[in-house]
């Protein structure tokens, strides 16, 4: 297996970026995804703005998801232990709820910054477990990123497209 594979770790044992593997993919979406986040805290009382970022940010996991769901999670099943594909699979599932009750919000009802906040917070936790426990896993094993990242990129495509 090429090191690049089965290296790719920061000191702190988080998984580094990689130009070009489903690894370093999935992470480029989560650094997008965190300044959308940043910026919809930066949005103040600008309702409109808050609204459009909080549809970018509910496309961007969604597609994000389904790449997961449909090609990576999958994938890795056979290389890391199943609690960990399962754990990422519930809380995706958590996340798609607060997403669904906010697309039948608006920013003026009481209960909208708060939904936010906690889906920032969720999508926080699952980033931090998967790029320091589940990424490096997967990074150690014998899964082909690249053919994976290849895989996701063609379904992000058709994802794109349909929207």
């Amino acid at each position: 297996m090429p090191t690049q594979q089965s290296s790719g770790l920061n000191k702190d044992g988080s998984a580094s970026s990689r130009p070009d593997d489903a690894v370093s993919d999935l992470m480029a979406d989560h650094r997008k995804v965190e300044d959308l986040f940043k910026q919809y805290e930066k949005a103040g009382d600008n309702a409109e703005k808050k609204q459009r970022l909080v549809a970018q940010i509910t496309h961007e996991l969604r597609v994000h998801m389904a790449i997961e769901e449909e090609i990576f999670y999958p994938a890795s099943r056979d290389f890391v232990e199943s609690d960990m594909v399962n754990e990422a699979e519930v809380e995706h599932q958590g996340a798609k709820t607060l997403m669904e009750e906010l697309e039948g919000m608006s920013p003026e009802d009481e209960y909208y910054d708060a939904k936010v906040k906690v889906l920032q917070e969720q999508i926080e936790h699952h980033v931090e477990e998967e790029e320091t426990e589940y990424f490096p896993a997967c990074r150690k094993s014998e899964m082909d990123l690249k053919g994976i990242a290849d895989q996701m990129e063609s379904r992000k495509a058709e994802l794109a497209s349909a929207a």
